[in-house]
Formats: C-alpha cells, sequence, structure tokens
C-alpha cells in the first residue's frame, strides 16, 4: 500500500439494522391492516379474511430463516470459518429485507386483528384468533431475520 493513503479498516462498515426503522415499519403497517378492513367494509365490500395459510406460511418462512442463522452462527462463529464473500452478502441482504417485511406484516395481521376486537359477527373471534397467530408467526420472521443478521457479523465485528 502506498505510504500516502491512509488505510481506512472499518470506514465502510454496515450497522445492524436500527430499531427505529423497524419500529416505523411496525405502526405503520398496524395502521395499514386497521384501516384495510375499515376501508373495504365502508365501500360496501367484505372484509378480507384470513385462512390459516397466512400463519403457516409465515411460520414456515421464520423456520427457513431460523435454521440458515443457525448454520451461518455455527460456520461463522463456532467453526471460525468465513463465508464467500457472495454467499456473505446474500444471507446479508436475506436477513435485512426479511427483518424489514417481517416488521411490516406483524404491524398489519397485528392491526387486522386489532380490527375485529368488538365485532358482533360470527367470524369475529376466529378471525381474532388467525390474526393473532399470524402475528406471532411474523414475530418470529423478524426474529429470525434479525437473528441471521447477527450470524453474518464477523468475529471483530462484535
Amino acid at each position: 500500500m502506498n505510504d500516502e493513503q491512509p488505510e481506512h479498516h472499518g470506514a465502510h462498515r454496515l450497522r445492524p439494522l436500527p430499531a427505529s426503522a423497524l419500529s416505523v415499519l411496525g405502526v405503520l403497517g398496524l395502521v395499514g391492516g386497521w384501516v384495510l378492513r375499515r376501508a373495504v367494509e365502508r365501500w360496501g365490500d367484505h372484509a378480507p379474511l384470513l385462512t390459516w395459510g397466512q400463519p403457516l406460511a409465515l411460520l414456515l418462512a421464520a423456520c427457513a430463516l431460523g435454521g440458515v442463522a443457525w448454520w451461518t452462527w455455527r460456520r461463522v462463529h463456532v467453526q471460525g470459518e468465513w463465508l464467500e464473500p457472495r454467499l456473505a452478502v446474500n444471507r446479508l441482504v436475506l436477513a435485512r429485507a426479511s427483518a424489514l417485511v417481517g416488521a411490516l406484516v406483524t404491524g398489519g395481521y397485528a392491526g387486522l386483528g386489532i380490527s375485529w376486537l368488538g365485532d358482533e359477527s360470527s367470524l369475529a373471534g376466529e378471525q381474532l384468533t388467525r390474526a393473532g397467530l399470524a402475528t406471532l408467526a411474523g414475530g418470529l420472521v423478524l426474529v429470525a431475520a434479525l437473528l441471521l443478521e447477527r450470524a453474518c457479523r464477523a468475529r471483530s465485528q462484535q
């Protein structure tokens, strides 16, 4: 390296996703989920109904992310190996995108569930249960994504 050019170790390090960004997306999802049902019913259509597919798909995504996070953690932090740069970037992008979507989806299903509170229809209890499970599964996606992001960090960054 040229003596005239200073080294910039760590000048371009990625920081973990800020909690503020995840919180903002969660609140936007919450408001959006609550408004969605109200707006659709106001325009004379039926409320969007949840099936068991939504919570199960989110649970499957959380399990997949958790498995990748565990594998990555073991390889980088337990075995002390380095990931190929392409693989590390792919996992980091997957982790960050999943965390952002997980926050939005968690808030959205929570808002949809809240919109069913106090409703006297026969579907209210069932929809509230499914929305609660989808909210929980969305939270698991968020947690698994954050664990994957943490697993991608090199030992010297901790």
